[in-house]
């Protein structure tokens, strides 16, 4: 059961994760605005809400001693991926940070990222916290404000890391991938090679189709050059 409770909220978290990482390649350009920033602040305050329930979850259990080794084996390798995870959240938060230093709202300027974007990103943010609408009423220093919070909270998710590392310590070379490294693109490798097999016999098919209808005509050709010359040689003689 608290597997699955585990598992379920790295889960969210990834998604989480990945939907902010879309929204901050959008700071800067066509589609940024006041709604932007703050489904900003939003996604990356439930990020954090989700990797403090992820951090006290795996940290009690791989501190229980009576946990099985097999168990305690899975339970490291989510830490893993958990902490990878947050280490790509804590990135992207630097990376919102910077961006929204060279791109502030209330300084009107010609858009220096085009991303060939337009419209609004609530539907991302909405798809990776599970609500429908997201409507926010933005203050209009909203940019100035946040990123002094954002400063904050990038100080607090270091930190989260650094009391991780001193509470439990797994190294990441240590965990055992359950799978080898690319065994999820061999089923796509062996039918994009099987295709590419195919075209390419299709091809030496008809390639030599072709070759024998060019041998065909030209032995034709020889055979009526030879009448020819068969039947002027009886002429003449």
């Amino acid at each position: 059961m608290v597997k699955e409770e585990c598992k379920a909220l790295l889960d969210a978290l990834n998604k989480v994760t990945a939907c902010y990482r879309h929204m901050v390649l959008t700071i800067g350009g066509t589609s940024d605005s006041q709604n932007l920033r703050e489904e900003l602040k939003k996604t990356r305050q439930k990020a954090q809400e989700l990797a403090v329930a992820n951090r006290n979850k795996l940290t009690t259990v791989l501190k229980d001693k009576s946990v099985s080794k097999e168990d305690k084996a899975e339970f490291e390798r989510l830490w893993v991926i958990f902490s990878t995870c947050l280490e790509i959240l804590e990135i992207d938060m630097r990376r919102a940070l910077e961006l929204g230093h060279e791109f502030p709202l209330n300084v009107p300027k010609k858009h220096l990222i085009q991303t060939g974007m337009s419209g609004g990103t609530s539907g991302v943010a909405a798809r990776a916290m599970s609500v429908q609408n997201m409507k926010y009423e933005a203050e209009h220093n909203i940019d100035v404000v946040d990123l002094k919070d954002l400063e904050n909270e990038i100080n607090q998710v270091g930190e989260m890391m650094y009391e991780m590392e001193m509470k439990v310590n797994v190294p990441q070379w240590t965990v055992e991938a359950k799978q080898d490294p690319g065994a999820e693109l061999k089923s796509t490798i062996s039918v994009g090679a099987s295709s590419i097999g195919m075209i390419s016999v299709e091809e030496n098919k008809s390639f030599c189709d072709i070759s024998k209808v060019l041998a065909g005509i030209i032995f034709t050709a020889v055979l009526l050059i030879a009448i020819v010359l068969a039947v002027c040689v009886v002429k003449l003689s």
